[in-house]
């Protein structure tokens, strides 16, 4: 899948294209599922264009999973054979959307895990390890998620936990049951929060993601008490809050330390990837428009034939 021009999903088709290869320290895959991103959207829009460009014809696809079928220079522990899921080269801003892709992080593929589950996965560990870590959160904090039914909040609750935090969610009331069923505290999102928050969380709300980037920063930073316990993905007005924003390859530590975990975690049951819609690799644009459109419950996923 490629695009030549920045536009709507409708610049993008399914070409050939040269092969990629793997090089020192990393692995190519035959790729069985990839993930869509709102990245891939503000990529492939041009919204991005003042902090990076694409070189033409762009491949989307930030994460991937598959068959190992080339190891590059200096890879230990992996074989060709293996499952894995992971990220692409940064530096690519995509790749995964195509019958081969190169990782240059990656874990094994859990036993439990499907490969369209895997192949939506890694993009938003990597995200939710970095947010954490960020956030230096610990066990015992209760973490607020604006936007916690999305594919990143869904795995950042699950990690939470697993680090042993109470995790409460905003989401639409349609959408409460599901988190419920994650093991997060719903809440209903918009004005009043704080009211809505006050019983739920008696010693008030240590740290806070913003994954939904719907001009909540002013009242999440009341409701943390500095806006230094708030990290956001999605509001790029967060310089104005005072507010992180966090995004791959902004200087910051990745969270590719995650990966290996969660699939530990997965292989224990503890970490599920829910997934909102699966899209074959002809209906990339229908799977861009849907992510999007911003409701997703969980994670849209593209396979690759």
């Amino acid at each position: 899948m490629q695009y030549h021009r920045y536009g709507g999903p409708e610049v993008l088709g399914v070409e050939e294209a040269e092969e990629p290869h793997a090089g020192p320290g990393q692995i190519r895959i035959a790729v069985r599922a990839t993930g869509v991103t709102p990245a891939d959207s503000y990529l492939r829009s041009g919204m991005l264009q003042s902090i990076t460009s694409l070189d033409f014809p762009h491949v989307p696809g930030m994460d991937a999973a598959g068959i190992v079928d080339e190891v590059g220079e200096g890879v230990t522990g992996t074989v060709v054979g293996d499952a894995v899921f992971g990220l692409v080269p940064f530096a690519d801003l995509g790749g995964g959307a195509a019958q081969y892709a190169v990782l240059e992080a990656w874990a094994p593929k859990p036993r439990s895990w499907s490969f369209e589950e895997a192949g939506g996965a890694a993009g938003n560990i990597d995200t939710a390890t970095r947010v954490l870590d960020a956030l230096e959160a610990a066990e015992g904090m209760t973490f607020l998620i604006d936007g916690a039914a999305g594919g990143v909040g869904t795995i950042a609750a699950q990690l939470a936990q697993a680090r042993g935090l109470f995790v409460i969610g905003t989401a639409s009331e349609r959408n409460h049951g599901f988190l419920d069923r994650l093991g997060v505290v719903p809440v209903t999102y918009g004005a009043g929060l704080a009211d809505r928050l006050a019983p739920l969380a008696p010693h008030g709300v240590d740290v806070v993601l913003d994954a939904a980037g719907k001009g909540s920063l002013a009242e999440l930073v009341a409701i943390a008490g500095d806006p230094h316990r708030v990290v956001t993905i999605a509001d790029f007005d967060a310089d104005r809050h005072g507010v992180r924003f966090s995004r791959s390859g902004a200087g910051e530590p990745t969270g590719w330390a995650g990966l290996p975990v969660a699939a530990d975690l997965a292989d224990r049951g503890r970490l599920t990837v829910p997934l909102h819609a699966v899209f074959p690799l002809k209906e990339t644009a229908t799977a861009h428009e849907v992510s999007a459109a911003g409701h997703a419950r969980g994670k849209i996923v593209i396979t690759v034939p």
